[in-house]
């Protein structure tokens, strides 16, 4: 376990070092061209019930992907993390412009405020169809390299057991975001499918 947790280590310094040196028109570019890849995807297309998470710098930015959610009348779910715990909900956004006005985390992320009840928490209603995934790394065989707090596996695990069952999963990535190989544990949770700017 020591042997793997220093790899998974090593991989995300490497990975952040790769993501960091790319331009901030860089990653906008590889953003849209992955967001359209996305809406062009039959299971994007699809889904009614979508999990997005509020990209930070070093993620593919969300901001396209929230806006056409909402254009295309689908119901948007977003993360609200337990700093103190691997706890995290999905909860239902109303609108795009709502997302400016959630309170910023120590980790500078918007998020729905712990106190704040009133929102639709995906698995307590119908579910989810997809969730858009974050994470610093990813391997062609859908294994992910997470920031190591397990928010993501622990609610695909919750979402498993929602009679509806594991929604499918698409990782949003840049190519400088891509490895070999992932090493991975039997606690992490293999993705559907990364999408990426690749040659085609």
């Amino acid at each position: 376990m020591a042997a793997l947790r220093a790899a998974k280590q090593a991989l995300r310094k490497e990975i952040k070092r790769r993501v960091a040196a790319l331009s901030k028109e860089e990653k906008l570019r590889q953003s849209l061209v992955v967001s359209h890849k996305l809406f062009r995807h039959p299971k994007y297309v699809s889904s009614q019930r979508i999990a997005v998470f509020l990209s930070m710098d070093d993620e593919v930015c969300t901001q396209e992907i929230l806006k056409d959610v909402f254009s295309r009348g689908k119901s948007c779910f977003i993360p609200r993390y337990e700093s103190s715990s691997s706890h995290m909900d999905m909860l239902k956004l109303s609108s795009l412009h709502e997302v400016e006005t959630l309170p910023l985390t120590s980790w500078n992320i918007r998020q729905p405020a712990e106190d704040d009840n009133s929102r639709e928490e995906a698995l307590a209603s119908g579910g989810l169809d997809l969730i858009l995934m974050p994470g610093l790394g990813f391997d062609q065989s859908g294994n992910r390299l997470g920031r190591g707090k397990g928010f993501y596996d622990n609610y695909l695990e919750r979402c498993k057991r929602h009679p509806k069952g594991k929604p499918y999963t698409i990782a949003l990535a840049y190519k400088e975001q891509l490895c070999q190989e992932i090493p991975v544990d039997d606690n992490d949770e293999l993705i559907d499918e990364v999408l990426y700017e690749d040659d085609k």
